[in-house]
């Protein structure tokens, strides 16, 4: 006869299951969507949650409602000391958090850390540790960037959950923030941008959701000027011709569209740059050139 454990992690794989064949998602990358919100839950509820704010892919789903490029892992930025040792400390705490049954444990001696080196905006490290739903192993990848401050400020959220699970309450990175370092990135990056996924979010996010003109504004003005990127006053080249015509561009593009399972949406690089331009030109300018900007963006456009 199963115990209560054992009832509840054969319940919560069941479920989850149930939720891969509903969405038509890889089981896989559901299990690790599952532990990587029930570890940012654990860390809400540790000493430790006022030294990390959510951002990344993980936000999604609060912002639009539903969740968008398959999450593979946990996007924080974290504040103070920066080194692995410390990290350590930290992490192996809240593995060891006490929380409502939920069929998963996190391993503490699992724990590894290495520094993240590619598109270095700020330090960061990465920490990838094993939890466990009975005898399934699920590993999860936690990058921390550190350094960055954020304007507007941090928002604090409920984040959503499966399986009727409690809540995490944490603060999260605004939209308007996103938004500014994904355009500092295509600015700064030119024609040496190979972020395809840059282009899609900004495109995904102007469709899905309503900004206020004068907060974008100032989110780029401020993020430009925290990473010592010339604000441009005129067109980015990304934004060009030059760009989104290159035949290099077009097979990047093409590539992240089949990595992502996006090709049934049969999106044309350069009509999504069209589009970004609409929308991100505007506030751009009026940052570039101390003017207010106070239109609103509805979800979908235009600026009204």
């Amino acid at each position: 006869m199963k115990n209560k454990g054992e009832n509840i992690v054969a319940s919560v794989r069941q479920r989850l299951i149930n939720i891969s064949k509903q969405r038509g998602e890889d089981p896989n990358l559901v299990f690790i969507r599952y532990a990587i919100e029930r570890f940012l839950y654990r860390l809400s509820r540790s000493k430790q949650s006022g030294k990390f704010i959510l951002k990344g892919a993980m936000l999604w789903v609060v912002w639009v409602g539903k969740p968008h490029r398959p999450t593979k892992d946990l996007d924080l930025l974290g504040f103070g000391d920066a080194s692995a040792d410390t990290l350590r400390v930290i992490f192996d705490e809240i593995c060891k958090v006490v929380v409502e049954p939920d069929g998963l444990t996190f391993n503490p001696d699992t724990i590894q850390i290495t520094e993240i080196r590619e598109d270095l905006e700020y330090p960061g490290q990465r920490i990838k540790l094993e939890s466990r739903l009975g005898n399934a192993r699920i590993n999860i990848q936690i990058d921390i960037g550190f350094g960055d401050s954020i304007v507007p400020a941090p928002i604090e959220i409920n984040y959503p959950t499966w399986l009727n699970m409690p809540s995490p309450h944490i603060k999260a990175y605004p939209v308007e923030t996103v938004v500014a370092e994904k355009l500092e990135t295509i600015a700064s990056k030119g024609v040496l941008n190979s972020r395809m996924k840059d282009f899609y979010d900004l495109k995904v996010l102007a469709q899905e959701i309503e900004f206020d003109g004068s907060n974008l504004s100032k989110a780029i003005k401020a993020t430009f000027d925290r990473r010592g990127t010339r604000i441009p006053n005129d067109q980015p080249t990304a934004f060009t011709e030059e760009f989104y015509a290159n035949p290099d561009k077009q097979v990047q593009w093409q590539a992240f569209l089949r990595t992502n399972k996006l090709e049934n949406e049969k999106l044309e690089l350069h009509e999504v740059i069209i589009y970004m331009e609409r929308f991100l030109m505007p506030p751009l300018s009026a940052a570039a050139n101390d003017d207010s900007f106070t239109k609103k963006w509805p979800a979908g456009g235009p600026w009204k």
